[in-house]
């Protein structure tokens, strides 16, 4: 029900907003010097990788967040390329952010069940940690604070959806996403 439920909701979005999906590509390609489509192999479901689908939000030669980028990574429309990947199957709209590798494949124990789970555009633990790159650009040590505290309370948070996963749970997290999306936006 889950898959029929992604590919059908994927096929509608990508039907009523791959013109503006493709726009941002465009705008961000001549923004950042580059295609303006940004891949990056992470870790999905039993642990293997996958291309995830960005909008480039970096200047391919000065390496920072160009303008137009700050935009797209602040209102995540950066994410919205990642239909395709809801659509390929290698997603889903719930589930756990795709990390990068050294992270959810080298779970243990109990927290191994997540890498059941195929990746999602949002969750709780996403919504939760919504200014993530904020978050960690005031740490001292990001990379510590993220391994320490964030990491560790994002596998708490989706070993928690693992256990009560359903489509009405689902339907919760988007209510609550689009409401969050919303309030970001205004």
């Amino acid at each position: 029900m889950k898959q029929l439920f992604d590919t059908l909701f994927s096929v509608i979005l990508l039907l009523l907003f791959g013109w503006f999906i493709l726009l941002c590509i465009f705008l961000a390609g001549a923004d950042t010097a580059s295609s303006g489509l940004f891949l990056q192999k992470r870790v999905g479901q039993y642990g293997k990788l996958f291309h995830i689908y960005k909008i480039r939000t970096m200047h391919t030669i000065t390496c920072k967040i160009s303008g137009f980028g700050m935009f797209l990574r602040k209102s995540k429309i950066d994410e919205l390329p990642q239909l395709v990947n809801v659509l390929f199957g290698e997603m889903s709209f719930v589930g756990p952010r795709p990390d990068i590798p050294g992270y959810y494949d080298n779970l243990e124990g109990e927290n191994r069940q997540i890498l059941e789970l195929k990746p999602g555009i949002t969750s709780e633990a996403s919504l939760k940690y919504f200014n993530e790159e904020q978050l960690l650009s005031v740490q001292n040590n990001p990379k510590e604070y993220n391994d320490t505290v964030i990491f560790p309370d994002k596998v708490k948070m989706n070993l928690e959806y693992y256990y009560k996963k359903s489509i009405k749970e689902d339907l919760r997290v988007i209510y609550g996403t689009v409401c969050f999306f919303l309030k970001v936006i205004r």
